[in-house]
C-alpha cells in the first residue's frame, strides 16, 4: 500500500484542545520515553509508585482489594499466624505459671495454641489462663480478634460487592478488509454473567512522529464505526475504518513498529446487577496488530438461543487486503 499520508492531523480526545491535553495523563516526560509500552495488556499502567514501606504496600487497603483471591487468603493467613506468634511470645514472657495445661511439654507451643483458641474464640478448655498477667493479655487479644475478623469480613464483602467489568479482549488487533477499504479491528466480550449495557469505547493511537525538531509522541483519536452499543449479549467487534482521514492510512506494520505505535482502549459501561458504572482498559502495540486477517464468527444458532463460543475470541483467518 503506498504511503499516501505520512502524518495525519491528530484528532483530539473529547474536550481536549491540544496534544498536551489528550496524552491520557502520561505527560511529556513519560510520553517521550522509547522502548516500552505505556499501558499494559491487562489495563495496568506501566508506571510504578515508589513510596512507603514494604509493609504498607503489602497490607494496604488497595492491595487487599485488588490482588487475586489466592494471594488475598495467603496474606490474611500470614497476618493471622504472625498475630498468634506475637501473643504467644507475650504469654511466655508473662511467666511459666500464667497458663495451665501443656502441649507436648513446650511452653511456647502451649502459648501459641492457647493464642489460637483465644483469637478464634474456640475455648476448648485444655489450656487456660490462671495468672493476672495472662488474663490481661487475653483481654487484649480478644479485642484484637474483633478487629482482625471485622477487617477480614469487611474486605471480603468489599471484594464481592465491587463491580468489575469482566471484559476480555482479543489477544491481537487486526487490519482487515472492510467494505471497499481496510479497517483496524479488535474484539471484546463480556466474560461474566452480569449484564452490561450502554457500552462506550474510546480508542486512541499513539506513535512517534517527526515534527521537524525530532521525534515526538503524538496521539490520534480513532473514529469508530460504532462508538456505543446499548446492549452487550454477544461479542462486539470495534471497527475503525481506514480511510484517507485515518492515522493508519498508508502505514504498514513495519512503519508502526518503527514508530513504536500503541493503541489505547477505554471502555465504560453500566453493570445492570449493581447499577454502577464500570470501566475496562487495554492496549495493543504494533507487534500485536496483525495485517491481512479477519475474525471468525463466535456464535452459532441453536433451537431457542444463541451459543457464544469464547474459545473463538482470538481465532482469525487470512483475508486479502485491498490494494
Amino acid at each position: 500500500m503506498p504511503i499516501m499520508a505520512d502524518m495525519a492531523t491528530p484528532l483530539p480526545l473529547p474536550g481536549a484542545a491540544s496534544q498536551a491535553e489528550q496524552d491520557f495523563g502520561f505527560g511529556k516526560i513519560v510520553s517521550g520515553q522509547h522502548g516500552y509500552r505505556l499501558l499494559n495488556r491487562d489495563g495496568s499502567y506501566n508506571v510504578r509508585l515508589e513510596h512507603g514501606s514494604i509493609g504498607s504496600r503489602l497490607f494496604s487497603y488497595y492491595t487487599f482489594l485488588n490482588i487475586p483471591w489466592p494471594r488475598f487468603f495467603a496474606l490474611f493467613a500470614l497476618l493471622y499466624v504472625v498475630t498468634n506468634l506475637v501473643f504467644a511470645a507475650l504469654y511466655v514472657a508473662a511467666g511459666p505459671g500464667e497458663l495451665q495445661g501443656t502441649v507436648h511439654g513446650s511452653a511456647y507451643l502451649t502459648a501459641f495454641f492457647f493464642s489460637v483458641h483465644t483469637l478464634a474464640t474456640v475455648g476448648y478448655g485444655s489450656i487456660s489462663p490462671i495468672g493476672t498477667i495472662a488474663n490481661w493479655i487475653v483481654t487484649l487479644e480478644s479485642m484484637a480478634s474483633w478487629a482482625l475478623f471485622a477487617l477480614f469480613a469487611g474486605l471480603v464483602f468489599a471484594r464481592f460487592s465491587r463491580p468489575v467489568a469482566g471484559i476480555i479482549y482479543s489477544n491481537h488487533a487486526i487490519i482487515s478488509p472492510y467494505r471497499d477499504m481496510s479497517a483496524f479491528e479488535f474484539r471484546v466480550v463480556n466474560s461474566k454473567c452480569n449484564p452490561l449495557f450502554n457500552l462506550e469505547a474510546l480508542v486512541v493511537l499513539s506513535r512517534f512522529e517527526d515534527d521537524g525538531n525530532g521525534r515526538v509522541r503524538r496521539y490520534h483519536t480513532l473514529k469508530l464505526e460504532r462508538e456505543k452499543v446499548a446492549f452487550f449479549p454477544l461479542n462486539w467487534t470495534v471497527v475503525h475504518a481506514i480511510d484517507k482521514d485515518s492515522p493508519f492510512y498508508g502505514w504498514t506494520k513495519q512503519m508502526l513498529v518503527e514508530a513504536e505505535a500503541e493503541v489505547f482502549i477505554l471502555i465504560t459501561a453500566i453493570d445492570d446487577t449493581y447499577s454502577q458504572a464500570v470501566n475496562s482498559r487495554a492496549s495493543y502495540t504494533a507487534n500485536e496488530i496483525d495485517f491481512g486477517k479477519k475474525f471468525v464468527m463466535m456464535y452459532e444458532q441453536k433451537e431457542k438461543h444463541m451459543l457464544l463460543d469464547l474459545e473463538k475470541l482470538d481465532v482469525t483467518e487470512p483475508a486479502a487486503l485491498p490494494s
